[in-house]
Parts: C-alpha cells; sequence; structure tokens
C-alpha cells in the first residue's frame, strides 16, 4: 500500500489498477486528452486525478470509479480548489466525451483554437 500524498489516504493496489485502467481509457483518444493540456495524473482512492488547463475549466477533474453502480464519478475542480460540478454516473464509454464538453468544448471550437494558437485560416483569407 502507499500513501496519497494530498490526502494521507491509504491507497491499495485495487486504487493503483482502477487509475491505470481510466488512464487506459484517456489515452485511447490521445489527442483529445492532449487538448485538454492533461498533465500530472496521480492515484486517489478508487480513481485518478489530474490537471487540465481547457477553454472551460483550468484546474484538475477526478475521476472515481462507483464500484455500487459499476459507472464513475467525475468531478471538475477549479484552480483554486473551488468544486465547479460533479456528474454522476457515467459509463466508461462516455468518460472522454463527457470531460471534453466540461473541460475544453466550446460552441466555436475551431475559432477559439486558432485565436488561441493565432492560425490563419487560409480560407478565410482568399479573395
Amino acid at each position: 500500500m502507499c500513501m496519497d500524498k494530498d490526502n494521507k489516504i491509504e491507497l491499495t493496489e485495487e486504487d493503483v489498477k482502477l487509475a491505470d485502467y481510466i488512464f487506459s481509457i484517456l489515452k485511447s483518444q490521445g489527442s483529445i486528452i492532449m487538448s485538454w493540456g492533461f498533465q500530472s495524473p496521480v492515484v486517489i482512492k478508487l480513481g485518478l486525478k489530474f490537471k487540465v488547463n481547457g477553454f472551460l475549466l483550468k484546474g484538475s477533474v477526478e475521476v472515481i470509479y462507483n464500484e455500487g453502480a459499476d459507472l464513475f464519478d467525475i468531478s471538475f475542480i477549479e484552480v483554486d480548489g473551488t468544486l465547479k460540478n460533479t456528474l454522476v454516473g457515467i459509463y466508461f464509454d462516455q468518460l472522454i466525451e463527457v470531460i471534453d464538453n466540461h473541460v475544453e468544448r466550446v460552441d466555436n471550437y475551431i475559432e477559439r483554437v486558432n485565436q488561441e494558437y493565432n492560425i490563419i485560416n487560409y480560407e478565410e483569407k482568399c479573395i
């Protein structure tokens, strides 16, 4: 067993396996999680916590396995530690889409990406 650095909670082998499982789901669509500014994944009790730097959320996300429901609960936490939102009962195949919709995906996503990274849209520049 090991200890969670922040909460001083004993972590079990099961916690590590769940975190690895969640991470493997997220890595299946690497370009999407990279758009979140995904970094610093940490094993937490029954899940995984990681930092994000998206258009909608700058802070962290906690994905926790809800054993009774056999589903996941996701918490979105602002950089100052304020809980922004918690969603319960998320299926494993919905994790990426749900997180993306709360961290990065805005209505005018392509336009925001172009502005953020100073990308020239040549289609708009044609005369």
